[in-house]
């Protein structure tokens, strides 16, 4: 029995370009209502994003032209609702299927904004983003814990970095998962097991950590028990999740904010190299100080050495003529001094100076005193 033959086959480019001219014509200028997710905006000027709901989702593209005529440009971002003007685009070499927008329209909040939105009100009304409770991170961390996925380049990157600035860290690794719905409760373990007390590995710096990724790639972190905890660290804790435009509630929770995990990295510790120059610097300061001091205080005491010797000079000067002055003066009271002038002084044995000649009586014996001499009489 002869075999059917098999009908023609397409080859791919045929049955794309039948494809292409099935569909495009069909929905071409068409509504879609939708959430906004993965939104990436490139230097061109172009947007790629998708475009999805509970139950699908299709890529999308604006190009600059469309996106500079948008007067919701601003508003469109991850979780906003919208509703898109476009048309469906078979793009032939890739094989997929795409709607180029032309126009859009916010409509509100997507679900998940939405819950983020709330939650964030929420926990900033409890003050748990206050940054008064934000700690320093220590200048010098000895130890850093890692709470992130083992697998990918971000711990790689991490620990590349911290090792290059500062080389001889310890570093140790919870690993985790960092998207699903398992992810939050992942990382809550892993900042618990740092924080236990009774782990004789006492980390000084926490650094939670996950790659780039879409609003709902990156929304575990969004997630309550988990930003509580971060809260809660007695562990600074540096969240560094996702690229530097996307914002999760862990960020806003957490001691530092990094735009990315390599930033994390460096914002952790100092790049030694650096250190040791500037304690260089800060030697031959300190070095340079206290020899300036040091003369100074040597000139300064032997300034007031040679001011003390001249004023003691001085004092014993104005002593001497004081002295001087003073034994002129004496010289010139003392009783003895009338003598050399011609007087005498008479006294009697006991001593007493006679004054008073009718005070004298017979046969009381004197002595006189000359400017030389003295001669003894007695009273007839």
């Amino acid at each position: 029995m002869a075999e059917s033959p098999h009908p023609k086959p397409f080859t791919v480019s045929a049955l794309t370009a039948q494809l292409k001219a099935a569909l495009e014509p069909r929905f071409t200028r068409i509504y879609v209502e939708a959430e906004i997710s993965g939104w990436r905006l490139y230097p061109s000027g172009h947007a790629y994003f998708t475009l999805k709901d509970s139950g699908a989702q299709i890529q999308a593209v604006m190009f600059a032209s469309a996106l500079g005529r948008c007067r919701a440009a601003a508003g469109l971002k991850d979780g906003a609702k919208v509703v898109v003007y476009g048309n469906v685009s078979i793009y032939a070499p890739r094989g997929n299927y795409q709607l180029v927008v032309l126009a859009a329209k916010l409509v509100g909040e997507g679900d998940l904004m939405q819950r983020y939105l709330e939650l964030k009100a929420k926990l900033e009304k409890e003050g748990l983003f206050d940054a008064s409770r934000k700690r320093p991170l220590p200048f010098l961390p000895r130890r850093i814990g890692l709470v992130t996925s083992e697998a990918g380049a971000v711990v790689h990157d991490m620990c590349t970095v911290l090792s290059r600035r500062f080389p001889d860290l310890e570093i140790r690794l919870f690993p985790c998962q960092v998207q699903g719905a398992a992810a939050a409760a992942s990382v809550v373990r892993g900042l618990a097991y740092f924080n236990d007390p009774s782990l004789d590995w006492k980390a000084d710096l926490l650094i939670v950590a996950r790659g780039g990724g879409s609003f709902e790639d990156l929304f575990c972190f969004n997630d309550e028990t988990l930003v509580r905890a971060v809260a809660a660290s007695e562990i600074p804790v540096v969240s560094a999740v996702g690229h530097e435009t996307d914002f999760t509630l862990c960020d806003f929770a957490a001691d530092v904010r990094a735009g990315t995990p390599s930033m994390a990295a460096e914002l952790a510790v100092p790049v030694v190299a650096e250190l040791r120059q500037r304690i260089s610097v800060c030697d031959r300061q300190l070095v340079a100080s206290l020899r300036s001091r040091g003369e100074f205080f040597a000139q300064r005491t032997d300034h007031l050495s040679d001011a003390l010797v001249s004023a003691l000079t001085l004092c014993r000067e104005r002593l001497e003529r004081r002295l001087e002055h003073a034994a002129t003066k004496m010289r010139l009271l003392s009783p003895y001094g009338v003598l050399e002038r011609g007087y005498s002084l008479t006294r009697t044995e006991d001593g007493t100076v006679v004054r008073d000649a009718a005070s004298l009586k017979r046969g009381t014996r004197l002595v006189t005193r000359l400017a030389k001499g003295e001669f003894a009489s007695e009273v007839v």
